[in-house]
């Protein structure tokens, strides 16, 4: 199935069955970079179309996608899943593993910490983006999707969406951004935060 005809039949699925008819997330073995990139232009959320084709590679492409299937699932404190919802770290942990079997830990802080540091200017699609904005260092989390914009579970009330890292509030409150290597297994130097989901999960959690 190609990406624009998976997008649109989870649009359709929201819109006939509400919360309860959520699809499940686009897997990365069916789309294709050029594909989810025609895409996030064609909705207005990636303007600079040649800029980011270059710096998304396969696993990124599934990554963003995966993210995007998430879209519009509420917000929920301590959530990690569709049915529960999600807040922000539970997005980023769900999406890493749903994309590339990898398991995050729980937290933000924590997968800043175990995660490796980049400059602003090196973001590529699914890198993580931290903000502080509970007056805390790495207090948000959203994953990087291209041309200044994320996708993140905001907050209390609200929905999984896309923001733009350029509006005053997020540029004020921009913490920091990672990267996260090793897509095909355990990374020692990371200190065994980072490590298929094979391994297990509840060893992880907070």
């Amino acid at each position: 199935m190609r990406f624009q005809s998976a997008i649109l039949l989870l649009c359709a699925a929201l819109a006939l069955g509400g919360p309860a008819a959520w699809a499940q997330p686009v897997q990365p073995a069916q789309t294709e970079p050029a594909s989810v990139l025609q895409w996030l232009n064609s909705q207005g959320l990636v303007k600079n179309f040649n800029d980011v084709k270059d710096s998304m590679g396969q696993a990124a492409s599934g990554l963003v996608v995966t993210a995007m299937g998430f879209l519009g699932v509420p917000y929920k404190r301590g959530g990690e899943s569709v049915e529960s919802g999600f807040d922000c770290s539970g997005l980023v942990r769900s999406v890493y593993e749903q994309s590339l079997g990898l398991v995050l830990p729980r937290r933000a802080k924590d997968q800043a910490q175990s995660t490796r540091t980049i400059a602003k200017e090196e973001l590529k699609p699914g890198d993580l983006v931290f903000f502080n904005t509970m007056r805390s260092a790495f207090s948000h989390v959203g994953i990087y999707i291209g041309d200044g914009k994320f996708v993140h579970a905001p907050r209390t009330g609200a929905q999984v969406r896309v923001e733009d890292m350029r509006e005053a509030y997020w540029k004020k409150r921009f913490n920091g951004a990672r990267r996260v290597d090793g897509a095909q297994g355990f990374q020692p130097e990371l200190g065994g935060l980072i490590a298929p989901a094979a391994a297990g999960n509840a060893s992880l959690r907070d």
